[in-house]
C-alpha cells in the first residue's frame, strides 16, 4: 500500500504540473523520471539503513546542540523574562535564529559553504541537465534561504529569460534555508526535517521540470562564469574586493542582526496570521461552521491520495491548507495540537509537507525581493505568481508522497 499511495501522490503532482504546463510539447519526461528515482533512493537510504539514520541521528543532535548553545545567550539576555514553567516561542524556537544564522556568516566568510554549494550544484546539474545556474540556485537556497538567496546571482537577474526566473523562483519556495532547521527541528520530527530539505532540492526541479519544460543553453555556462569563488555575483573586481575588506567582526555582527530580523519578521508574520486566522474561525462558528473542519475537508482527498489514511485525511487536510494560506509555523503550531492523535505515517507525510515556504506570503516576498531587483523582471514573477504558488505546493506533496514509502 506505500508503494501504491506514493505511486498515486507523484502521478496526481505530475499531472496537475502537466495540466498548468507551459509548453507541454516540450516537457522531456526522461529529467523527472531521473530526479524521483534519486528521491527514492534518498529516503531509502536515509530512513531505511543504519548509516542513513546514524546521519539523520547527528544532524539532529548537531542542531539540538546548537540550541543549547544559543540558549546560553538568551538566558543571559532575557532570563527573567522567561516562561519557567512553559515555552515561549519567540525565545525558545526563534531567538536561535540568531546564534544558526552567525555560524552561516562565519561558514560563507572563509569560503566553506560557497565551496559546497558550487560543487554540489554541478553534481546536480550533470544528474539532472536542469542546467548549472538552476542546479546551483536550488542548492544555495537550500542553504542561505530567501530573499537572501537572490543576492547571490543579483547581477544575473535581469538577464535571465522568463523560464529560468520561474525555476529559480519555484526551488526559492521549495526549499528552506539552514537558519530555519534549528527552529523546525523543534516543532517537527528532526529525521523528517533533514530529510525533506534533500527531497525538496529535487521535488522543486521535478515540477519546474514539467510546468516550465525548456533546453539548457550556452547562456548557463556564461551565467554561471559570473559567479565568483565565494558564491556572490559580483562581476567587478572593484565589488570583490570591497566584499573581502568586511573585517570577521563586522560580519559576526552583520550575520547576528540578519538572524535577530528574521526572528522578527517570523514573530511580526505569525502575530498576525494567527489573529486572523482566529478572527475567521470566530466568524464562521457565528454562524454555525468550523473554518479549520472546512478547509480540511477540501484538502482531504489530497492528503489521502498522497496517503494519509481516510479517518485522518480532514486533519491532515486542514493542517495543509493552513500552510498554503498563512505559513509553515502556523501549520506546525496547529500540528503538534494533533501530532499526537495521529498514525506514525501521517505524522511523517504531514512533517516532509511543511518543510517548505509555499505559501502566499512567500509569493509575495519573492515577488518584492526580484523587484528590487530588477523591476520587469519583478514583474514577470509576479504574472505567474499563482502558478509559482502551485508548483511549490505540487514540490511537497511530491516529497510528502515519496516519505510514505518508508512509513
Amino acid at each position: 500500500m506505500s508503494i501504491l499511495f506514493t505511486f498515486t501522490g507523484v502521478l496526481f503532482a505530475l499531472f496537475i504540473a502537466f495540466l498548468f504546463s507551459f509548453n507541454r510539447k516540450a516537457i522531456d519526461f526522461k529529467k523527472p523520471a531521473i530526479m524521483l528515482s534519486i528521491q527514492i533512493v534518498i529516503v531509502l537510504f536515509m530512513m531505511n539503513t543504519t548509516i542513513g539514520l546514524t546521519i539523520l541521528t547527528t544532524l539532529g543532535s548537531f542542531f539540538e546542540g546548537l540550541i543549547n548553545i544559543s540558549n546560553s545567550g538568551i538566558n543571559f539576555v532575557f532570563g527573567d523574562l522567561q516562561n519557567k514553567n512553559g515555552s515561549t516561542f519567540f525565545l525558545n524556537v526563534l531567538l536561535p535564529l540568531v546564534f544558526i544564522s552567525v555560524l552561516i556568516g562565519i561558514l560563507n566568510y572563509f569560503k566553506i559553504l560557497p565551496f559546497i554549494i558550487k560543487y554540489v550544484g554541478i553534481v546536480i546539474n550533470k544528474i539532472t541537465h536542469m542546467g548549472r545556474l538552476e542546479s546551483y540556485f536550488a542548492i544555495s537556497t537550500s542553504m542561505l534561504g530567501q530573499p537572501e538567496v537572490f543576492l547571490t546571482i543579483k547581477d544575473m537577474i535581469p538577464k535571465l529569460s522568463r523560464a529560468k526566473l520561474y525555476t529559480i523562483a519555484t526551488s526559492a519556495m521549495s526549499a528552506v534555508s539552514m537558519a530555519m532547521l534549528g527552529s523546525y527541528m523543534q516543532m517537527i520530527e528532526p529525521k523528517y526535517v533533514v530529510t525533506a530539505v534533500m527531497l525538496n532540492i529535487f521535488s522543486a526541479l521535478v515540477v519546474a521540470s514539467i510546468i516550465n519544460p525548456y533546453e539548457s543553453n550556452s547562456q548557463d555556462v556564461e551565467l554561471t562564469n559570473s559567479l565568483n569563488k565565494d558564491g556572490s555575483s559580483h562581476t567587478s573586481k572593484q565589488s570583490s574586493s570591497q566584499q573581502a575588506k568586511v573585517p570577521f567582526f563586522q560580519m559576526i555582527g552583520d550575520s547576528a542582526i540578519d538572524g535577530f530580523k528574521i526572528a522578527i519578521t517570523v514573530a511580526i508574520m505569525l502575530l498576525a496570521f494567527i489573529s486572523l486566522m482566529e478572527a475567521i474561525t470566530i466568524l464562521f462558528d457565528l454562524v454555525g461552521l468550523n473554518f479549520k473542519q472546512l478547509i480540511g475537508y477540501v484538502f482531504a482527498p489530497i492528503a489521502f491520495i498522497i496517503g494519509v489514511p481516510w479517518h485522518e485525511a480532514v486533519q491532515a487536510g486542514s493542517i495543509m491548507a493552513t500552510k498554503l494560506i498563512t505559513n509553515e509555523f502556523v501549520a506546525m503550531l496547529d500540528f503538534q495540537k494533533l501530532a499526537g492523535d495521529l498514525t506514525t505515517r501521517t505524522q511523517g507525510i504531514i512533517s516532509v509537507y511543511l518543510i517548505s515556504f509555499a505559501n502566499f506570503g512567500t509569493v509575495g516576498i519573492i515577488v518584492g525581493a526580484i523587484k528590487g531587483i530588477s523591476g520587469d523582471q519583478g514583474n514577470k514573477v509576479a504574472s505567474f505568481a499563482l502558478r509559482l504558488l502551485l508548483g511549490a505546493t505540487l514540490a511537497s506533496i511530491i516529497s510528502a508522497s515519496i516519505i510514505g514509502l518508508v512509513l
